[in-house]
């Protein structure tokens, strides 16, 4: 009998990809639209995603444009925007609203880190747990006689493997986002 990882294998694409998508909200100077995916608005009494009420285009490597798919809704993105704290300068206009990424500084770029490590450590977290229910599942099949001491050892040595892989992963999205904050 053979132990199925394919569960711990999900388990680990989804941590990365977490992972991925948190990294990808964490601004670095440049405009990107994902820094504006946790941004909920007022629409007509009802709170909304942004992308759900507008387009949110590049203008340019520092600013995003907005362009409200209502125009009556203009002052209620900007509101939601500057609520979202999220360091940027907002200026509406008769087209829509315009959004400026200030140059990081030294200071910001420092704070930033330490939330690129505390993401990462989330998802090692995530990692362990999963590591530990498997290990569980390893260890009670042995018990339950269904596979041999020799075959626990070796399914522990794959599964350690998966999480290795897995956290090498982890590791390089921390390294490559580092760089670019670092730039």
């Amino acid at each position: 009998m053979t132990y199925d990882f394919s569960k711990l294998q999900q388990k680990t694409k989804e941590t990365e990809e977490w992972l991925k998508a948190e990294y990808f909200t964490i601004r670095s100077g440049r405009a990107t639209p994902a820094v504006l995916d946790g941004v909920k608005v007022d629409s007509y009494g009802v709170l909304v995603s942004l992308n759900q009420v507008a387009n949110i285009t590049v203008e340019d490597a520092r600013t995003l444009r907005i362009l409200a798919f209502d125009p009556s809704q203009g002052k209620e993105i900007e509101k939601a925007i500057s609520k979202g704290d999220t360091g940027l300068s907002i200026s509406a206009d008769d087209k829509g609203v315009r959004v400026s990424f200030p140059e990081l500084t030294h200071e910001n770029r420092e704070q930033l880190k330490k939330v690129v490590k505390e993401k990462l450590e989330q998802a090692r977290i995530s990692l362990r747990s999963e590591r530990d229910d498997v290990w569980s599942g390893i260890q009670k099949k042995e018990k339950d006689g269904d596979i041999s001491e020799d075959e626990k050892f070796g399914y522990k040595e794959e599964m350690e493997k998966i999480i290795g892989d897995s956290n090498e992963v982890l590791d390089d999205l921390t390294e490559r986002k580092e760089e670019e904050l670092m730039n």
